[in-house]
């Protein structure tokens, strides 16, 4: 399992600030010395994700609840296996379970479809990468989301790398002029990517001095063609419109990594549920 990202108690203040305003109305119902136990189930095939961002939602609420787990970060589920169980007062565990199940449903979607991206290069040698394509606030979450399906970060966000498009070629006035004010701006150990488009840009791209070249949109057998082309010269990666019937062609190709957007874009939230056991 990957370290969790530092966020994770921020993330959590801003989502019960969210959902619990003023107070929960329902909750108050319940006397306030009122215990109680509950479990967590899964109704569907998942990798599970989410871990420290459900046990910070309890945390928060009150640190009596315990949190007991029967399986870890990453790891495969079957349908109506418990996930874990919580023991404490029953108003915090009532009012933080959409929270808690919130996170955990969303990043187990995203963990879950990456696993699958990943099974489905299988033997290749290429990396399943995400994007910036995230939900604003929840960028780290969802990356640490695709490393526990298996899959790589790309940059983190913007101060991280340089991935120069074609708005900064056309800024710039050419990709040979693009990619060496990269080189001259870069600091030491910083990657730069330039996306091309077309075997002619990535011949101009590579006389640059590019080591790391995106393939926008190519089709398969472009795809081999810049293999080909590059001959081990720079590192690849295809983009654009890959789905999980393409990517095992795709990756075939050759190319060293495939980004997917909709890792993160558009994630399949696990169908999950938390069920009171016991309430004295």
């Amino acid at each position: 399992m990957p370290p969790a990202p530092s966020d994770v108690a921020e993330d959590v203040r801003r989502a019960l600030r969210e959902d619990l305003g003023a107070g929960d109305l329902t909750a108050a119902l319940i006397r306030p010395e009122t215990l109680a136990t509950a479990h967590v189930i899964s109704r569907e095939p998942a990798v599970l994700c989410g871990a420290p961002w459900f046990e910070e939602v309890f945390q928060q609420l009150d640190a009596r609840i315990q949190v007991s787990w029967t399986a870890t970060d990453g790891d495969p589920v079957e349908p109506n296996q418990v996930l874990c169980q919580l023991h404490g007062p029953a108003r915090p565990l009532l009012s933080g379970e959409r929270t808690a199940l919130n996170f955990l449903q969303l990043l187990s979607g995203t963990a879950t479809l990456t696993r699958r991206y990943v099974d489905a290069v299988g033997t290749t040698s290429a990396r399943i990468l995400d994007t910036r394509k995230t939900i604003p606030g929840l960028r780290n979450a969802q990356k640490y989301a695709v490393r526990c399906g298996g899959g790589s970060n790309h940059r983190m966000g913007l101060h991280d790398a340089i991935l120069i498009k074609e708005n900064h070629i056309l800024a710039a006035g050419s990709i040979g002029a693009a990619v060496q004010n990269a080189f001259t701006l870069a600091a030491a150990g910083t990657p730069v990517e330039i996306e091309v488009e077309t075997l002619e840009q990535l011949r101009q791209a590579l006389a640059a001095g590019a080591q790391r070249l995106l393939l926008d949109n190519f089709d398969v057998a472009g795809l081999r063609a810049a293999v080909r082309e590059t001959g081990g010269r720079a590192r690849l990666e295809a983009s654009g419109g890959v789905t999980l019937q393409s990517v095992r062609v795709i990756a075939e190709t050759g190319v060293d990594d495939i980004s997917v957007g909709s890792l993160t874009k558009s994630p399949h939230s696990i169908d999950l549920s938390m069920r009171f056991d016991a309430v004295p």
